[in-house]
């Protein structure tokens, strides 16, 4: 599944049964792994959404699984599932970035709200990670005399002083300031001041 979707990981078929159908009972798409190993082979950077990882499982832990995908560069939140007595472990992956962790037996709501939660997370770093694209697009797109004539907008000269300055006609000066304010998508000198503020 490439759209957001909660991925279950643990060993136990009846809890990722179980898992899967409540997570779909509140409208959040699922998909279930019988192992680290499995999802680890299936994994691709394209993923969106969350992990949901039994700390303890046969083979690779879930917290090895965690490592894995971390040096991978998967930047999905994770929220552990533990056992009595694996509370160390969880804090352990908690100072490792991990969303969260919930002890079993757990509370079927607030394990679903820590999903949903951890998915609007995910969401919003993807967005965040699209704007910056974009806007890198957008200044790729401009002119090595458009990057001129933008940086002198930007340290607040007035289009009389940029034609001085680069030695251009003023009627050039106000054509490269509307194409620049059309390649970056804005209307005025404080957008493009304030979209740039934005990036770094």
């Amino acid at each position: 599944m490439t759209g957001p979707t909660a991925n279950i990981v643990d060993d136990d078929e009846a809890i990722r049964d179980a898992l899967t159908w409540l997570f779909q009972s509140r409208g959040v798409p699922a998909a279930a792994w019988p192992s680290a190993e499995e999802f680890l082979s299936a994994y691709s950077d394209r993923m969106r959404g969350c992990l949901v990882l039994d700390v303890r499982m046969d083979g690779m832990s879930g917290l090895e699984l965690y490592d894995r995908l971390i040096e991978r560069g998967c930047s999905m939140p994770a929220v552990f599932l533990t056992g009595h007595g694996d509370v160390p472990l969880a804090v352990a992956a908690l100072k490792k970035g991990a969303y969260d962790f919930i002890e079993k037996p757990f509370n079927d709501n607030e394990l679903v709200n820590r999903v949903i939660e951890a998915l609007a997370i995910d969401a919003a770093r993807q967005a965040t990670q699209e704007n910056k694209a974009s806007l890198a697009n957008r200044l790729a797109s401009l002119t090595a005399r458009e990057r001129e004539v933008m940086n002198l907008i930007l340290a607040g000269k007035y289009n009389k002083v940029i034609a001085d300055e680069l030695n251009i006609a003023m009627r050039t000066v106000e054509v490269h300031r509307a194409r620049i304010f059309e390649k970056m998508g804005v209307k005025s000198a404080v957008e493009l001041a304030q979209l740039l503020a934005a990036k770094g």
